[in-house]
C-alpha cells in the first residue's frame, strides 16, 4: 500500500450545481422586482389617463354649457327657450339661416359615449345643463375654476353638472 497522501478534488460539476441554485433565486428576485416596477408604472399611467379624461370632461362640459347659453340668449322674440336636445345646438331651425352653437356633440370622455345626462328646467323644460353618466370617483378634488367650485364636494363625475344660469334680468320698474 502506498502511504502517500491523496488529495481529493471536488468535481467541477458539483460546484456548478450549487451556483445554479443561487442564480435561479437571483433571477426570481429580479423578475419580482420588475413586476413590482411595472405594477407601479401601471398605477401612475392609469391616474394620468384619468386626469386627462377629467380635463376633456371640463372642456366638453364647458363647451356644451356655453352653447346652451348662446341658444337661450339668441332666442327669437321675447320668448327665451332652452334646447330640447343637443342636436338643436348643432342646427338651430328657429331661423331661416343656419345657426350652429356647437360643431359636434362631444362624447362624454368618462364613458366614451355621446350620451349625457341632462339637467332640465326653465321655460319648456328644456336642457339647461349636462353631466357625465359616469359613477367613477374623481381624481381631481380641488383648484377648479370659479364657476365650478361646487365640483370640489363631488363624489362622482355625475355630480359635475355644467349648467347655464341666465343672468338676472334688470328690473325695469326700478329704472323709472
Amino acid at each position: 500500500m502506498n502511504d502517500e497522501p491523496r488529495f481529493v478534488f471536488a468535481h467541477a460539476s458539483d460546484t456548478r450545481n450549487r451556483s445554479h441554485g443561487f442564480t435561479y433565486i437571483g433571477l426570481l428576485i429580479a423578475v419580482a422586482m420588475i413586476g413590482i416596477g411595472l405594477a407601479a408604472t401601471g398605477v401612475v399611467f392609469h391616474h394620468q389617463a384619468q386626469r386627462e379624461k377629467e380635463k376633456e370632461l371640463l372642456f366638453a362640459g364647458e363647451q356644451i354649457r356655453h352653447a346652451i347659453g348662446l341658444y337661450y340668449e339668441s332666442s327669437p322674440g321675447g320668448d327665451k327657450r332652452f334646447p330640447q336636445s343637443l342636436d338643436h345646438l348643432l342646427l338651430d331651425r328657429r331661423y331661416p339661416v343656419t345657426r350652429r352653437y356647437l360643431r359636434r356633440v362631444y362624447a362624454d370622455p368618462m364613458t366614451g359615449d355621446k350620451e349625457w345626462g341632462f339637467v332640465r328646467g326653465g321655460p319648456g323644460d328644456g336642457i339647461v345643463g349636462v353631466y357625465s353618466l359616469s359613477e367613477k370617483r374623481p381624481v381631481r378634488i380641488a383648484n377648479f375654476p370659479a364657476q365650478y367650485e361646487g365640483f370640489e364636494s363631488a363624489q362622482t363625475y355625475a355630480d359635475w353638472k355644467f349648467v347655464y344660469v341666465p343672468p338676472l334680468e334688470p328690473d325695469l320698474r326700478q329704472q323709472r
